[in-house]
């Protein structure tokens, strides 16, 4: 597969986004670019938000996971469908009911100003380093295969591909991204359903023979039933679905995107259309696993599983389209996520830090603060892309993973504690609890864990851990965040009283 190809299609992929740019951005202003004038279409939105939720990460470590991981995945997706309904029927009417452009506009007329910032800067740092630790990802994968071969630097690689995204973000804001995430979106589900028909066939194989044959491996298991796993199902499905809320249902970037529909009833239209086709798009993301390690090994191939459907996909064994079909499909995953995170921050940043929308000026003079934020966090991400790059460890990701059950547990504990009870906070207080309740949970996980972090630090802890002492071999899984979570909610119960401060 010639890289020169490869890049001409990477190249003309972006032409077009910037075209759609071009067209939806035109006159225009903030409400455009923060809620996209609460004029959205919902299909659009959830069909948009398949590749938002899905991302560069899911598309290639989804499909790698199954070798050592079987199907179980699939009990997370389960859960999000149980906490897509939390949100749909609890979140969404409370949302529309404040008339909110920030989502976390509600912690302040709830709790106060203090509540308010925290919830924005968790937020802001999980969706800084998440969807930078994405972004470093594919760039990885593009610069192995295309731009190395073209003796294009890492660094150049990286700055050239968000000045694209600035391109297209920068004027239209959500307005924009509602077309170039459905674009990305159907560009992702297509390389998906190719890539699925190339391999198989390859194998002379159809659907069913296919799952008859990963059956025989083992690698389609779905429920794991050992308590003490990390990925019980019951932790799995419960993790989920508090995944759910708080990454979807608490997140400024996600919910900003269902805010924009023009009804209540049609932004829970989007949720639950959205949440039904994500469970099947993530069954053929495993199905898609199982038949890359079906093919791997009938050709002796042994890579990372990070490594797995870029080094098939873009080998000498197939032809040249299914590579072009790997490579617009895994920049079709990555840039709804990329995209939208660079939006929603700086939305959240200009309107719960900087409180623009109450601060004296003309329109002109906050859509120039606006476009300063959001070249100054377009910034950020690229120091941070390098700063993954000198770490040089694919398995970042999996430290990206928990390290978002520490950052959303302090906003699953705020709304909760403020949908759950009527009771005020102190406000001086409330940063310290947000604080306190991470580093607690983060501690007791590396206490259970302690060879993750000797693995990802390359330093021994020295720990006997609690599980071995305690819990009898009992591991944290996905239920870290529901830890951090109660955690949150028990230390803002402290600080707090009866009276109601509810507007």
């Amino acid at each position: 597969m010639s890289p020169a190809l490869l890049f001409v299609f990477v190249i003309s992929y972006f032409l077009i986004l910037l075209l759609v740019a071009w067209y939806t951005g035109r006159n225009s202003d903030n409400a455009s670019f923060f809620i996209g004038n609460k004029n959205s279409n919902w299909m659009l939105v959830a069909f948009g938000m398949i590749g938002t939720s899905l991302s560069g990460v899911t598309f290639v470590s989804v499909p790698g996971g199954v070798g050592t991981g079987n199907f179980f995945y699939f009990q997370v997706v389960l859960g999000y469908l149980l906490g897509y309904m939390v949100i749909a029927f609890v979140l969404i009417p409370l949302y529309y009911r404040l008339n909110l452009t920030s989502i976390y506009t509600y912690l302040e007329k709830r709790f106060g100003v203090n509540a308010h910032k925290a919830g924005a800067f968790f937020f802001i740092l999980s969706r800084l380093v998440g969807a930078t630790a994405r972004l470093y990802l594919v760039i990885s994968i593009l610069q192995i295969f295309i731009f190395d071969k073209l003796a294009v630097p890492f660094e150049l690689t990286a700055l050239v591909i968000l000045i694209l995204i600035l391109l297209y973000t920068f004027e239209g804001g959500v307005k924009t991204i509602i077309y170039t995430d459905t674009l990305q979106t159907t560009g992702m589900l297509l390389g998906l359903a190719i890539c699925i028909i190339v391999i198989i066939r390859a194998m002379n194989l159809d659907f069913t023979g296919a799952l008859s044959l990963m059956s025989s491996k083992g690698y389609t298991s779905v429920f794991n039933t050992d308590v003490k796993s990390a990925s019980f199902f019951l932790k799995h499905i419960i993790g989920g679905a508090f995944i759910a809320i708080a990454m979807t249902g608490l997140d400024q970037e996600m919910m900003q995107k269902n805010i924009s529909v023009k009804t209540m009833g049609d932004s829970q239209k989007n949720i639950i259309s959205f949440s039904i086709v994500l469970v099947i798009v993530n069954f053929l993301f495993l199905f898609l696993g199982g038949i890359l390690y079906l093919y791997a090994g009938s050709q002796n191939i042994s890579v990372a599983p990070d490594d797995l459907f870029p080094t098939i996909a873009l080998s000498d064994q197939f032809s040249g389209v299914i590579g072009i079909v790997f490579i617009i499909a895994l920049i079709s995953a990555l840039f709804p996520s990329v995209d939208g995170a660079i939006t929603s921050i700086t939305s959240c940043f200009c309107i719960d830090i900087l409180n623009i929308n109450n601060k004296p000026g003309t329109e002109k003079e906050k859509k120039k603060t606006r476009l300063k934020v959001h070249f100054a966090f377009a910034f950020v991400f690229f120091m941070m892309v390098l700063l993954f790059k000198a770490i040089n460890d694919k398995l970042i990701i999996d430290f990206i993973l928990k390290f978002a059950s520490i950052t959303y547990g302090p906003l699953l504990g705020l709304f909760s504690f403020g949908i759950l009870t009527k009771r005020s906070l102190n406000n001086k207080f409330v940063w310290a609890v947000c604080i306190i309740a991470p580093l607690l949970v983060l501690g007791i996980d590396i206490c259970c864990s302690p060879e993750w972090y000797e693995k990802k630090l390359h330093v021994s802890l020295g720990i006997k851990t609690l599980s071995e002492t305690i819990f009898s071999g009992y591991k944290i899984g996905t239920e870290l965040i529901l830890i951090n979570g109660v955690f949150t909610f028990m230390g803002l119960f402290l600080i707090s009283d009866k009276q109601t401060k509810v507007s």
